[in-house]
This record gives structure tokens, sequence and C-alpha cells, in this order.
């Protein structure tokens, strides 16, 4: 038999399920359980069970701390503006770890899951989008000692702190898209896990995580052509508005503003556009690819 009777006798190949389903319900409770699985196994045994989630952000925070705060004493080096430098690092910390959670953790999440994938119809996006909500516990534990840190540390309570929500929303959209993007990438090609790992360790030091704006703006911005197109290029980084912001809005407004630091809040539609074009190509690509992951694994 001739290879294209013999494939027309086998019909249309059978696609897997896709990436949503019509259930968003169903959906939600997928991914919500699988995250609240994840989390309850995570430090199953474990004798300090969950102060462990703490202790890692805390543990990185400490170690900055005494090189950048005790010994370089970044925080007096700009008068105001470096007033709570310890709060702005520990948040910023706590923030990208989130960032680093959600992704790197999802980037080899379909692939673990394969008997998952193989033996149940399931919304395949509901893996990606549960290791971001696993992701999202750890932050809640986390911001809450962040929070007692800073009024310990003299911050008083600020009706800015209403941003938090907006803040938070536009670095989960940034995670997920990413997370979906890099998830469905590794069905196919292996490489992406170690290059994510360096690539997330260039955008740890290439956002406002240890070294503030301040600093930076002041050494790029009118030192010529070549380092004030670089500082816009820095700027493009979504994790430069939303730890920038983050600082402003919950911590010290001595400090630059995203709006600030960009030049105007209408710039700020640039590193916006950028989440949601992130967050869409990765779900389209993701959309794309669900009905075959499967048979690719």
């Amino acid at each position: 038999m001739s290879a294209p009777a013999y494939s027309e006798t086998l019909g249309q190949p059978i696609r897997g399920p896709r990436a949503l389903d019509e259930s968003w319900s169903r959906f939600w409770h997928l991914a919500y359980n699988i995250a609240r699985s994840e989390f309850k196994l995570k430090f199953f045994g474990s004798a300090l069970g969950y102060v462990w989630q703490v202790m890692r952000p805390l543990l990185l925070f400490g170690v900055l701390y005494v090189f950048f705060v005790v010994i370089l004493e970044v925080n007096k080096a700009k008068g105001p503006e470096g007033d709570f430098y310890g709060v702005q690092l520990l948040g910023s910390i706590v923030l990208f770890t989130f960032f680093n959670e959600s992704t790197g953790g999802s980037v080899k999440s379909v692939v673990e899951r394969e008997s998952l994938v193989r033996k149940i119809q399931l919304p395949r996006l509901a893996i990606p989008i549960s290791v971001v909500l696993l992701a999202a516990f750890n932050l809640g534990l986390n911001l809450l000692v962040v929070m007692i840190f800073a009024l310990v540390s003299g911050v008083r309570p600020m009706l800015s702190w209403l941003e938090l929500p907006l803040i938070l929303l536009m670095l989960a959209v940034l995670s997920t898209g990413v997370a979906m993007l890099l998830s469905a990438l590794f069905v196919r090609f292996r490489d992406i896990s170690p290059i994510w790992e360096v690539f997330a360790q260039i955008l740890f030091y290439a956002s406002p995580v240890i070294i503030p704006v301040e600093k930076v703006r002041e050494e790029l911005v009118g030192h010529g052509s070549t380092k004030e197109f670089l500082y816009h290029i820095y700027t493009l980084n979504p994790l430069v508005a939303v730890f920038q912001q983050f600082r402003h809005a919950m911590v010290n407004h001595h400090t630059l503003s995203a709006g600030q630091v960009m030049g105007s809040w209408a710039a700020l539609l640039a590193p916006l556009s950028l989440v949601a074009i992130i967050c869409a190509v990765g779900f389209w690509y993701f959309n794309r690819e669900a009905p075959h992951i499967a048979e690719d694994l």
C-alpha cells in the first residue's frame, strides 16, 4: 500500500487537548489544586516547613545588605533617596524571587508532568499557570515579611500602598507570559533551560535590585549619546518599572517613581506594551503547541 493511501486509512491525526477548554471554572480549579498540592509537598517532611520559603530571600538579603549597606554604605550615597535602602533591597529581592520562581519553574513544568499530560484530558495551560500560582503563594508569605521589616525599620503606612495590586498585576502578567512561552518552547528545545538560567541572572543585575536606578541614571544620562541609548534600553526592562514603583509607592517617596525614571508617565507605555506583547506571544505559542505536546514529549 502506498504511503498516501496508508495515511488515508488512518484518518486525520488526533489532536490533544487545547491550552484552554470551555469551562473556566474547571481550568482554574485544576490550576489551583495543582499549585496547592505542590505547595504542600514542597516542604513535606521538613522540620521548619514553610519557614524555609521565607528564609531563602532573607539569607540572600542578609548577604547583600552586609556588603552594600554595612560595607559600601550605598544607603548614604544620595541623602534621603538612600533612606530605607534595606527595605527597598528586600522588597526587590522578594519580587524578583517571584518572577524567577514563576519563569524558571515553568520551563520544565510540562515535561516533568509527562504522565499527567499523557493520561488525563486537561487544559494544558493549567500546568504553567499552576507554577505561577505556586510562586504567588510564596510571594504572599514573603511580602508579609517585607511589610513587617518595613514597619520595624520606620516606614509608615502611606496612601500610595493602594498601588500594590497594580504593581503586582503587571509583574504577574509579565511572569505568566514568559512562563507560557518557556514551558512550550522547552518541549521542543531542551536548550531553553540553561539559556534561561543565564538570562535570568542577567535580568537580576540589569534590574534595580541591588543598584538603585538613581545611580544608573547618574552614570548614564548626560554622558554621551551611547550611554543615553543604554539608559533607554535599561528602562525598557519591565522589571525596572515594577521594582522602582514598588520602592517609590511602598517604601520611600524620595526615590524616583517609574514615571520619573522613564521621563514621563506616558513613556511607561513602552514597558507596558512590551508586557502585553510578551503575554500575547506566550499564549499564542502555547496555544498553538498544546494539542501536540503529548506526542512531542
